[in-house]
């Protein structure tokens, strides 16, 4: 195509050169045959004949310039059109991976290899690896070993079609109907819960070699969780806990049977984000228990519904804990500021809880600052650890409460329970070995469900 064009060039410039000097033989002609005088016709032809040689080469110089711009244009569009298959520069845009013949190179007595472009690409591939080791995630010898992706096809590839000699018909399309869009507004409220019933017996003959008692024991625990998140600042979390356990002796001969573990509580926050994981929180929790509390082989009632009757707001932060993959999760409240009442509605169980006698009152209040934690963790997928941490003081006196409880699940539906309670009150009786302390335990199998 170039040699073309270039031809065209050159037997245009030859046309032009003999025009020219057709027209220069022609004047000459004329000026011999007009009956001038020889001055006037030196002038004429003077004036009248131009430089055909500076035309000529003005127009060469033209078809020059022109040709040096047809070919630098072809340049360019040769380049365009060319597939370059040169892949050196491959490995700098791969998946980072560690290359042997960079370091062999670099570790070798003659580095250079004499082809700039690889010995550029080896020489950022080493700097990468010294400085970012972290980001090379792949090694030559995993490539080799994994092999390549190409595979050459050596025989010809022909297509079966079969064609219909009648096309089927295009079936119409239906007019489509105008649909009504319904928005709906967001649910933020989440209710779950969970459950177990949990049974245990205990026998022992009259001659057995340790001594012992037959009972039996039944335990019933219900959770109900309430709560609202609307995924931006506000969250409302609501928590009510009941328990409620009996056990029979042969020893108590005063009672039948007599509860071994009750409890009704209410936990309640109103948080507003803060900064990511905290809340400014309200918190409120209330306290009581179903039925009285009794002792073996003792007719007094050592506790009942509404006595006492526990009622805290406090007023401080909230921490949302997300900890080891999720698998630990809870809330922990810190609340400096907290207000705590306490109601007796038994007169002669209002000393034991800590309200004064001497003034027939069945209350008490006070203010002071608490702590709540209550974490679960998922150890394994059949073990889980919950323990809630309690712990409120007025400056006059002091209540650390720490349940722990560890879920075995056997099935869907069946657990075991280990419950660790260890309780500190000094407001109540002191004994002579452990002081204000106090302790629960029980372990227990059954039923279990969640929802």
């Amino acid at each position: 195509m170039k040699s073309t064009t270039f031809s065209k060039i050159i037997f245009s410039t030859f046309l032009v050169m003999f025009a020219l000097a057709a027209t220069d033989a022609n004047a000459q002609k004329r000026s011999k045959k007009a009956a001038k005088p020889a001055a006037q016709a030196a002038v004429a032809e003077t004036v009248a004949v131009p430089d055909t040689a500076a035309v000529v080469k003005d127009y060469i110089d033209s078809i020059a310039v022109l040709k040096a711009r047809l070919d630098a244009a072809m340049r360019e569009n040769d380049s365009l059109r060319s597939e370059s298959t040169d892949g050196r520069m491959l490995r700098l845009f791969a998946p980072t991976t560690f290359y042997h013949n960079g370091v062999q190179r670099t570790l070798s007595f003659a580095p250079q290899t004499g082809d700039d472009v690889t010995d550029a690409v080896d020489n950022a591939l080493m700097s990468l690896y010294m400085r970012r080791p972290d980001l090379v995630k792949n090694t030559e010898s995993q490539l080799q070993a994994v092999g390549t992706l190409r595979e050459d096809v050596n025989q010809e590839l022909t297509q079966e079609v079969d064609l219909m000699d009648h096309a089927a018909p295009v079936p119409e399309e239906t007019e489509i109907a105008p649909v009504g869009l319904v928005v709906e507004k967001p649910n933020f409220w989440k209710f779950k819960g969970d459950g177990y019933l949990q049974f245990l017996q205990n026998y022992f003959s009259d001659n057995w070699h340790k001594g012992g008692e037959s009972n039996y024991s039944a335990l019933g625990v219900v959770t109900l969780e309430l709560n609202y998140n609307d995924k931006e600042k506000l969250k409302f979390d609501n928590k009510l806990e009941m328990k409620l356990g009996f056990q029979t002796s042969r020893s108590d001969t005063v009672h039948k049977f007599k509860p071994n573990n009750d409890l009704i509580r209410l936990t309640s926050k109103l948080g507003l984000q803060a900064h990511k994981q905290w809340y400014y929180t309200l918190q409120l929790l209330a306290e009581t228990q179903f039925t009285r509390g009794l002792k073996a082989n003792n007719p007094n009632t050592f506790s009942d519904f509404m006595s006492p009757f526990t009622l805290t707001v406090g007023l401080g932060m909230d921490y949302k804990v997300e900890w080891l993959n999720k698998k630990l999760t809870g809330t922990i409240n810190m609340s400096p500021l907290a207000v705590n009442y306490r109601y007796v509605d038994r007169r002669n169980l209002a000393k034991g809880f800590g309200v004064k006698t001497d003034k027939h009152e069945h209350s008490l209040t006070d203010f002071g600052s608490q702590l709540t934690a209550s974490l679960q963790w998922v150890l394994t997928d059949q073990v889980t650890w919950k323990t809630r941490l309690y712990g409120y003081t007025s400056y006059h006196r002091a209540l650390i409460e720490w349940e722990n409880q560890i879920q075995l699940k056997v099935s869907r539906y069946i657990s075991a329970n280990l419950f660790l309670y260890p309780r500190f009150d000094d407001t109540g009786k002191r004994d002579d070995n452990i002081g204000f302390w106090q302790f629960q335990e029980y372990s227990s199998i059954g039923l279990n469900y969640s929802f």
